[in-house]
């Protein structure tokens, strides 16, 4: 059983991302599961770091997308929107080119809070980074 609030399709989730980073990176969705959400990132100029690797914080803004797009599938957006609060990030293999795949799945949905992990992997499924998030449940003002 699905644990989104509706029944979101790549198309829509990767519209939804607009014009801002996670569209600037190059990131985009590839599937929606059940309980899951998987998007991707090219290792490019971009996203390297100056000695030529993916640059740590661009593997933390793959997974703060991932974890805050899926946190927010799962609430009625006319009634709430997640932020995050908390991201930590184990980078744990380094990868020079090509491109890094996220999976966020869920550790635990509240009322008032949401915490997701995020597995990265680069183009051979080598982890490469492992990362959670902690995302407020706010309700949209009045």
């Amino acid at each position: 059983m699905a644990i989104w609030h509706s029944s979101p399709t790549v198309e829509t989730v990767n519209q939804g991302m607009g014009e801002c980073m996670p569209t600037y990176l190059g990131m985009r969705i590839t599937e929606v599961g059940d309980d899951y959400l998987v998007g991707t990132m090219p290792v490019t100029d971009r996203t390297r770091q100056p000695y030529g690797i993916l640059h740590g914080g661009a593997s933390v803004a793959l997974a703060e997308t991932l974890g805050s797009v899926a946190a927010n599938l799962v609430v009625d957006a006319n009634k709430f929107y997640c932020v995050g609060q908390e991201i930590n990030a184990n980078h744990v293999r380094p990868v020079a080119d090509g491109e890094v795949t996220g999976k966020a799945q869920a550790v635990h949905i509240g009322r008032t809070s949401q915490v997701w992990e995020i597995r990265m992997h680069d183009a051979r499924g080598k982890l490469n980074c492992i990362s959670r998030i902690t995302m407020a449940v706010v309700p949209v003002p009045s």
